[in-house]
């Protein structure tokens, strides 16, 4: 009886454990910033990471925003250093100096990401 017992356990913690992935997804962003904004002008990006599932095994991976092609944030997790919720949001601050082209995406450490999602910020 006891062997029939930790067969059970097993087979439901395997159950439990697999479901948690199937209803996991990709990482996916979006980028809340101002639309304009003065040259010179100090403005706050931030990036909306969501992933349902985060969790020692299986989490988003790393974050970036790039603006104007070069990466000006990146924030890295790993197993022993997963986000905070399934739902987080990081945040910069950024001189306006010419038009930002802004692009973010964000990775799961096993489906990978929604893809890259872009927003611009132009000058007035």
């Amino acid at each position: 009886m006891k062997k029939f017992g930790k067969i059970l356990f097993c087979l439901t913690a395997i159950l439990l454990l697999s479901t948690g992935i199937a209803l996991a997804d990709k990482s996916a962003v979006t980028i809340i910033a101002p639309e304009s904004a003065a040259k010179g002008t100090e403005v706050t990006i931030k990036l909306n990471v969501t992933h349902h599932g985060n969790n020692m095994l299986h989490y988003t991976k790393w974050a970036y925003i790039k603006i104007n092609g070069k990466e000006i944030a990146r924030w890295d997790f790993s197993a022993t250093n997963t986000p905070e919720s399934e739902y987080f949001t990081k945040e910069i601050k950024y001189t306006v100096n010419e038009p930002a082209q802004i692009e973010a995406e964000a990775n799961c450490n096993i489906h990978g990401s929604a893809g890259i999602v872009k927003a611009s910020v132009g000058i007035k």
